[in-house]
């Protein structure tokens, strides 16, 4: 439980500077506890996706992973992070990415992020 916890609590971070540095990557809300809650729930959301849909795309998309030697990894995260806005929407979670290279962009970032998060926060269960 305390390993899920540290994961969400990373990918929130991650989303926190994804949203801070990139005009469109938006999290609205009225103040600052709002916004902090669902962006609690957008990295639930964006780890359900990370957790069920990722692995299948990695598996179908495996020949492009040998072709550009893991390049496509870029493109399946921000394919990711707009499956995750996507479902923000209809979970009217105001989250929204808008357009593709943004989401490469913000995947990149959201991955850079979590993985030094990742490196500082404890990771035992």
């Amino acid at each position: 439980m305390k390993n899920f916890l540290v994961k969400t609590i990373a990918n929130a971070g991650a989303l926190a500077v994804a949203v801070w540095l990139l005009d469109k990557i938006t999290l609205t809300g009225d103040n600052t506890a709002k916004k902090a809650w669902t962006l609690i729930l957008v990295a639930l959301v964006f780890g359900l996706v990370n957790w069920l849909v990722k692995p299948i795309v990695k598996v179908l998309t495996f020949p492009l992973f040998i072709l550009t030697l893991g390049l496509i990894t870029l493109v399946v995260n921000a394919l990711m992070l707009l499956l995750t806005s996507w479902l923000c929407g209809k979970l009217d979670l105001s989250f929204h990415v808008q357009g593709f290279w943004t989401a490469v962009v913000g995947g990149l970032i959201i991955s850079i992020v979590s993985w030094a998060l990742h490196v500082v926060l404890p990771d035992e269960d």
